[in-house]
């Protein structure tokens, strides 16, 4: 049964969630149409899923029940069949609006994952972003993330690079934190200036975009001139009654069977780890932080406690939060919502105010 309360979203967010997941469908149908032999066992994980995500988010069940209860081998047919439809949907949507052809499109290898170069013919300085796309640590792509970025590098003026770094569950903790720190490195050993670089993310990349300040600055490496979360995650043990009272509100998250994700990620590792919830990391010394975010999805709790935390600890850090908006709505709503719009005008001050 569906979590989401669609009375209580707003009617343009419901358009654009049921475009996307009618065409989302239609990808699913004629996927089992071409692989009928897969459809039985889908079927039946799926269900298995959403009735485990029903009881876990009406909190019917302990927390630690749902730990390991999908099997590798469940967690990796679903992972693949996930970015499988993202892939495709991004396929479709970028044939749509196809990047403009005066973004430079560069893939590069970068050892055990690959990236891409995305450069706007309005790049004038040396500023570079590194970008961490979101996806919950077993979903997502410099692909499935590359309308937001490239309008990101555009809007911004400067050279971004985007990341395919490991997922999960193939990869667990801390192979993904790892991969976005040695790209950090990677810029260093370009030649770029710390001062020069911001690193953002989303959800999952916005866990990711804090634990890797957090390690950098254990490890004693230059920080970057700033960085910017959107919707980011914060706390993996999911503490905050925020969570689970706005599931009703995120048609993002909600339904999609997320109480695996981060057990595929993190394993048996504390999930309190400042690492893994940067929440409860040292944050004294980290760089200015800028947090977008909206007040009805499941991580606003999230965002707002590290806001709250963050200030005590004496970082700079600037907290903007829309009402009746998706999970990072400034991708899902780009071309849609004029709060997208605004979000991504005010990213374009924030930068500003760091380099000027």
């Amino acid at each position: 049964m569906p979590i989401i309360d669609r009375n209580l979203l707003r009617k343009d967010v419901l358009e654009l969630m049921d475009k996307r997941q009618h065409e989302q469908n239609r990808i699913i149908y004629e996927y089992l149409k071409n692989n009928p032999q897969e459809r039985p066992f889908y079927e039946k994980l799926w269900k298995k899923i959403l009735d485990l995500n029903d009881k876990y988010l009406k909190r019917e069940l302990a927390v630690d029940y749902f730990h390991e209860i999908l099997s590798y081998e469940e967690m990796l047919y679903i992972a693949k069949f996930f970015r499988y439809i993202e892939d495709a949907l991004a396929d479709m949507y970028q044939e749509r609006v196809p990047i403009p052809e005066d973004v430079t499109l560069r893939p590069i290898s970068l050892g055990k994952f690959n990236a891409e170069w995305q450069i706007p013919s309005s790049y004038v300085n040396e500023h570079v972003m590194l970008y961490i796309h979101g996806g919950g640590f077993i979903l997502g792509s410099v692909n499935d993330h590359r309308i937001l970025t490239v309008a990101l590098a555009e809007e911004l003026q400067l050279k971004l690079l985007s990341i395919d770094y490991r997922l999960a569950p193939e990869n667990k903790f801390p192979t993904h934190l790892n991969d976005c720190v040695y790209a950090y490195k990677w810029l260093l050993s370009e030649g770029i200036n710390p001062q020069n670089i911001l690193i953002a993310g989303d959800s999952a990349g916005g866990n990711l975009t804090l634990t890797t300040l957090l390690k950098l600055k254990e490890d004693h490496i230059p920080l970057p001139r700033g960085a910017i979360c959107l919707s980011p995650v914060t706390d993996l043990s999911f503490t905050d009654e925020t969570f689970y009272m706005n599931a009703k509100t995120d048609p993002v998250l909600a339904d999609k069977g997320i109480f695996w994700w981060t057990d595929a990620y993190i394993g048996d590792n504390n999930p309190r780890s400042p690492l893994l919830s940067p929440l409860f990391g040292d944050l004294k010394g980290l760089p200015p932080l800028l947090i977008q975010t909206s007040k009805c999805e499941m991580l606003y709790g999230d965002a707002e406690r590290f806001v709250v935390a963050a200030k005590s600890a004496g970082v700079i850090i600037k907290f903007q939060a829309w009402d009746d908006m998706l999970h990072v709505f400034q991708g899902f709503g780009l071309r849609r919502f004029p709060e997208a719009k605004e979000a991504l005008k005010n990213l374009d001050e924030f930068v500003n105010s760091l380099f000027s």
